[in-house]
């Protein structure tokens, strides 16, 4: 297992799942991987809201997405960064 990087470590009593998906923080307040994950969701509800996607591609983006802020809040960082990555190349957005 990787260690714990910077993004995902607690600070100040924070728990991890809290630093990497914190909820009711806009995309531009977070950083480090929570802010890139909020970023992209930021995204994905605007094309679903424009119609850049359907409804069972943002399902499905969605529940990818909450993998990878699922394997940050278990403490491995790098496999979700890798995770978010994919992702996005996957899906054909930029890295």
């Amino acid at each position: 297992m990787q260690s714990i990087g910077p993004a995902c470590r607690p600070a100040g009593g924070a728990n991890i799942s809290q630093l990497c998906d914190a909820p009711g923080l806009s995309p531009a307040g977070r950083h480090g991987f929570a802010g890139d994950i909020a970023r992209f969701r930021a995204v994905q509800d605007n094309d679903l809201a424009t119609g850049h996607v359907n409804q069972s591609v943002y399902t499905r983006i969605k529940g990818e997405v909450d993998q990878a802020a699922a394997t940050c809040a278990a403490g491995n960082e790098g496999g979700a960064r890798s995770a978010l990555a994919a992702i996005k190349k996957r899906h054909g957005y930029p890295g």
